[in-house]
């Protein structure tokens, strides 16, 4: 078996609470805490850039909250505030809980972790003040990017630890996908920086740039985030071995070595040589392989389960959806009608939201009674978060496609006038609005039930000098 089974219920919190659970208690509330946080306030800025695209006199008086400020905000504080903190957090403890001792080198990942959200807010006001960048996914200033590379790697120490001090030489799946996260995102953000930013390369060659680090911050960061977690918990909640397990490992190396290559579909149509376009339109075909393993091996997870599995299976269901309309929207034919549209933003949410972030939230549910020793405050609570969010999300997945492709219907159309076009779209901006305020009353629940049940056990979490201690007391674990 990959794992060992476990109960299925997401509340059994003392069913299997660990010391490799107790001692990173402090570090990973922290952090799940911050992303928490931050996911709701790229919740409220996504509400006011949502207004504006369909009431563009909205806060039109404000300079630091007019719309483009307002998107790159929203962005960067859900990938770099919610995903990042998220991520990490589920990462380590996964990484932890494989390797069979306590992670080591918690004071690391809490001063990682204060360092990379202090770079985030200072990032966001960056932003605000207009100190920005023209890219996607890269928006935050140039000297944040810089704290960002060394906070992730200062919080990785304890995930590298924990690889490499592991008690058997067996790897796992979710081994493979956490590492190669780890070790992958300073790569991708430090090469970014050089390329764009620092020693910034000439002409249409930064739009190849900078389509390769948004591709390759989604394939080789965010996915292996969530991929990590749904390769533990699946199996952990199943009780059963996964099936066809021996081509996992195929599947991984085809992300790592194809996703990278992916990111020139959105270059379709552009002032480039069109082999750049033709090789993304081949490797997103390609990279339907990983998609066809990941359904071999966790197509368990159909079918009953708790809290936990519930967001999992969503959100591996939307991972699959977005590889094959990645593949299909990469083709001429397509990309013509959809390229420039709302229907890219609904595929940019059904990545971001639909698949990583319901996998954090399965992840979530299943870790957090484990880390407090306690179960979930409210049941209540958990069940509206879930109903709230997966109605958003569909809302809002909806709306953004049908109005991206009457949008792309409209603009090829030669006829077509430009107010008529956005009135064309106006219902349908009506409803992703709807869809973001359901969202965010979502994950305003899942907040308050995150507090509720953290601090009936803040009186248990370790000393903040427990993390100041020499070496050999707080590492002298036996191996």
């Amino acid at each position: 078996m990959i794992n060992a089974p476990i109960t299925a219920r997401p509340d059994a919190a003392t069913a299997d609470v660990t010391a490799i659970d107790t001692t990173a208690r402090g570090p990973l509330l922290f952090l799940l805490g911050s992303a928490l946080s931050w996911l709701l306030i790229s919740g409220v800025l996504g509400v006011i850039t949502s207004i504006q695209l369909h009431t563009p006199h909205f806060l039109a008086d404000c300079p630091w909250l007019t719309y483009g400020r307002a998107q790159a905000m929203a962005e960067s504080s859900f990938v770099y505030g919610w995903a990042a903190n998220a991520g990490i957090a589920i990462v380590l403890w996964v990484l932890g809980r494989l390797s069979g001792t306590p992670l080591r080198g918690l004071n690391w990942v809490l001063f990682g972790g204060v360092f990379w959200n202090l770079g985030v807010t200072l990032g966001l006001i960056g932003i605000a003040m207009g100190d920005m960048t023209s890219f996607a996914l890269l928006e935050l200033p140039r000297y944040v990017q810089v704290l960002l590379v060394f906070s992730w790697a200062t919080m990785s120490v304890a995930g590298v630890l924990a690889w490499t001090g592991r008690r058997t030489e067996l790897t796992y799946a979710s081994h493979w996908y956490g590492v190669a996260a780890l070790f992958l995102f300073p790569w991708l953000l430090s090469a970014a920086q050089v390329i764009l930013l620092w020693s910034p390369l000439r002409g249409a060659l930064q739009a190849v740039a900078a389509g390769w680090y948004a591709q390759g911050a989604w394939t080789l960061w965010l996915a292996p985030l969530a991929l990590c977690a749904a390769y533990y918990i699946v199996p952990k909640v199943t009780g059963r071995t996964l099936p066809s397990y021996e081509f996992a490992a195929l599947g991984f190396w085809t992300l790592v070595f194809i996703g990278g290559w992916t990111g020139g579909r959105h270059l379709i149509g552009g002032p480039l040589p069109a082999w750049i376009a033709t090789m993304a339109i081949v490797t997103c075909s390609l990279l339907l392989f990983h998609y066809f393993v990941l359904v071999l091996n966790l197509r368990i997870v159909v079918g009953g389960g708790g809290m936990a599995i519930k967001f999992i299976r969503f959100g591996l269901g939307a991972y699959v959806l977005g590889g094959v309309l990645d593949a299909l929207t990469a083709f001429r034919g397509i990309a013509v009608e959809t390229q420039f549209t709302l229907f890219t933003t609904a595929q940019e949410q059904l990545a971001l939201y639909g698949a990583v972030t319901m996998i954090f939230f399965g992840a979530i549910y299943f870790m957090l009674p484990r880390l407090t020793g306690r179960p979930w405050a409210s049941s209540g609570l958990a069940v509206s978060h879930r109903l709230l969010v997966k109605v958003g999300l569909v809302l809002l997945l909806v709306t953004l496609a049908v109005g991206g492709w009457t949008q792309g219907v409209d603009l090829l159309n030669a006829k077509a006038v430009f107010p008529d076009i956005l009135g064309h779209l106006n219902l349908c901006l009506l409803g992703a609005t709807v869809a973001q305020v359901v969202l965010l009353l979502g994950n305003l629940l899942l907040f308050v039930n995150f507090c509720r049940s953290t601090a009936a056990s803040a009186l248990a979490l370790v000393p903040m000098q427990a993390f100041f201690r020499p070496t050999a007391t707080v590492e002298g674990v036996a191996r």
